[in-house]
Parts: C-alpha cells; sequence; structure tokens
C-alpha cells in the first residue's frame, strides 16, 4: 500500500491529486498526517480527491485510525486514513 504524508503546509489540490493517482492504479493508498493543520489538510485533500476520481466512476471510502509513529527517536500519534477506491454506484 502506497503511503502519502501530509503536512499542515501540504496544498490540497495537489495532494489530492496523489491520491486520486494512486486510487485510480492501485485502488487503495494510506494517509498518514500528525497535528491538526495536517489532518485538517488531508481531510480537505481526501474530499477533493473524491471529486477527481468522479470522472471514472470511483467512489473513494476513508477509514480513519490511529497509529503510532516515530519522528527523530520520538513517539508520536498520527491519523491514518486508509483510502480505498470503488466502483461508483449509481444514483
Amino acid at each position: 500500500m502506497e503511503l502519502i504524508k501530509v503536512s499542515a503546509r501540504s496544498v490540497p489540490k495537489l495532494v489530492a491529486g496523489a491520491i486520486a493517482a494512486v486510487a485510480r492504479e492501485k485502488k487503495i493508498v494510506e494517509i498518514q498526517a500528525v497535528g491538526a493543520g495536517a489532518i485538517n489538510q488531508a481531510v480537505k485533500s481526501i474530499a477533493i480527491a473524491r471529486v477527481y476520481t468522479e470522472e471514472n466512476s470511483l467512489d473513494l471510502v476513508c477509514r480513519p485510525a490511529f497509529v503510532n509513529i516515530e519522528i527523530d527517536g520520538t513517539e508520536k500519534t498520527a491519523m491514518k486514513f486508509v483510502v480505498e477506491a470503488l466502483a461508483a454506484k449509481p444514483l
């Protein structure tokens, strides 16, 4: 599973493009964010990516979770978003 790391300074449209590209190709992608600002950018990116994948008849489903990671020798809690591309259901 490909990992995309998001920071508070990440540009949501650019991250969304990366999420959509990986979702189209591999059908699943993991996004990781540490801190409120990064989590905010990640959520916005996922919402924008849903729009980007609509034209491919894909719907993105997100499963959020906590994960412990190590940064510079210090353990931190991050948010992990597992985003999966599913065939869109007609309305």
